[in-house]
């Protein structure tokens, strides 16, 4: 074998990794919608990493026990808090880009509400959130 054919077979093997590490990604689709229901005393439901919102929306409302209402994340966090005083009193809800926001608008609303004692119920990121 001489060193132009091996030189062309070291170039085509580096081809064919850079095309499995960087084309791969691009080719398989994002998953970045998600969605968390919240319901009275206490009641939720959580879904991420969905393809399109309306399927996070109706995966978090199904999981929801009782009348509940939805938010949906699209590369974010959402948090939800609750009065551990009183359970079925006040409670928040936040999205936001990162966690650390989402559960700090959360825990303020609840407090905002009327809330003594509250604490993070749930909360889930998606993808990059």
């Amino acid at each position: 074998m001489s060193a132009f054919t091996a030189a062309c077979r070291g170039a085509l093997f580096i081809a064919a990794l850079f095309s499995v590490f960087f084309a791969s990604p691009a080719a398989t689709p994002a998953f970045a919608a998600g969605a968390l229901a919240v319901g009275k005393c206490g009641a939720y439901g959580q879904a991420f990493d969905y393809p399109a919102e309306q399927g996070a929306r109706a995966a978090a409302l199904k999981q929801c026990k009782g009348d509940c209402n939805a938010v949906t994340m699209k590369r974010a966090c959402a948090a939800f808090s609750l009065d551990m005083a009183k359970p079925c009193g006040a409670h928040g809800y936040a999205v936001a880009p990162r966690i650390s926001s989402a559960l700090n608008a959360a825990m303020k609303k609840c407090y905002d509400f009327g809330g003594k004692e509250c604490v993070i119920r749930a909360w889930a990121c998606d993808a990059r959130g």
